[in-house]
């Protein structure tokens, strides 16, 4: 039986060939995820992009389904029963370990406040600043983003610690990689904190406000994952109460953050709305592709494919 592949990714011109060539024999079909039609996710045994999860059910033919994204929660119960499921976890890596640098250092500089300064008309010196240089930075989830965003602390002179559920040996950009049960006995040793887990049973209200309490006083956390691993109203209360240095947070819970959270108004606390990721950057994209690409070589060689998500 000949493979019908709908492809929903963002394509850019020469890209449609690449395909085609590494699969000759393949239908190969191509929408946007708003345009897809019924009778095309119906034809598909292989898709590639993001539909939306409740159009899922429509897909009754389909074998293989890669996202485009590394975040897979949205599709967990949605898909047909015995389709293999990958990511594009690693896609993006750069992107929000970037994103997450910035943010880190944009609190350091009290960027937030001089920005308040600048809107008011205000020339004032707001003090004091912190570097990582010599620091501690613990990253809670030694992943794809965790390794890249370490990677850019080292070179900046910090001291780099990883958590991960299963430790099995080093990971790029970490001085120390430690399972996730040390995660009590490090906080108070760091000087930064960053999440990047993905939402789950097990992360959901991780960093909660006895783990806040753990941390430094003058220590900075940066959340950048999902937004369910903080107690945000913790995080405000403790920054309110004179507590932390400062935060930066790309994710929040729920999404959009209410206008009536207490997270807008705390001092020297950094808040984008989700934009560390997805295809901000062309490096993401032209890595999402490729994936893509690596993954349809293997999977028509009967090899196993890279970033399966167990259901």
């Amino acid at each position: 039986m000949s493979e019908y592949i709908l492809n929903l990714l963002p394509l850019h011109e020469g890209e449609r060939e690449e395909f085609e060539s590494i699969a000759p024999e393949a239908v190969h079909t191509y929408a946007r995820s708003s345009t897809v039609t019924s009778e095309q996710l119906a034809a598909a045994t292989v898709i590639f992009g993001w539909p939306r999860p409740e159009r899922m059910k429509e897909a009754v033919s389909l074998r293989w389904f890669q996202t485009m994204w590394a975040g897979t929660d949205e599709y967990v119960g949605m898909l047909p029963e015995g389709v293999l499921f990958t990511s594009s976890s690693g896609s993006n890596s750069r992107s929000v370990a970037e994103h997450m640098l910035t943010g880190l250092m944009a609190v350091c500089r009290r960027l937030p406040a001089y920005l308040d300064s600048q809107r008011a008309h205000v020339w004032k010196d707001e003090g004091p600043m912190k570097t990582i240089l010599g620091g501690t930075v613990l990253v809670v989830g030694a992943g794809h983003v965790g390794s890249d965003f370490a990677k850019l602390c080292q070179g900046l002179g910090a001291r780099t610690i990883g958590l991960k559920r299963t430790v099995s040996g080093p990971v790029a950009g970490f001085d120390q990689v430690c399972p996730m049960d040390q995660l009590d006995a490090l906080l108070p040793q760091a000087d930064v904190v960053a999440l990047v887990l993905p939402h789950s049973p097990q992360t959901a209200g991780l960093m909660n406000a006895a783990r806040i309490a753990r941390m430094k006083d003058d220590a900075i956390l940066i959340s950048a994952g999902r937004g369910t691993v903080l107690d945000q109203d913790a995080l405000a209360a403790a920054m309110t109460a004179g507590r932390l240095w400062g935060a930066a947070l790309d994710v929040t819970d729920p999404e959009p953050l209410p206008a009536d959270s207490p997270l807008w108004d705390v001092p020297n606390l950094l808040l984008t709305p989700h934009v560390a990721g997805g295809m901000r950057l062309e490096i993401t994209r032209r890595k999402c592709v490729e994936m893509a690409q690596e993954n349809l070589r293997r999977y028509l060689a009967g090899e196993k494919l890279e970033n399966v998500v167990k259901l």
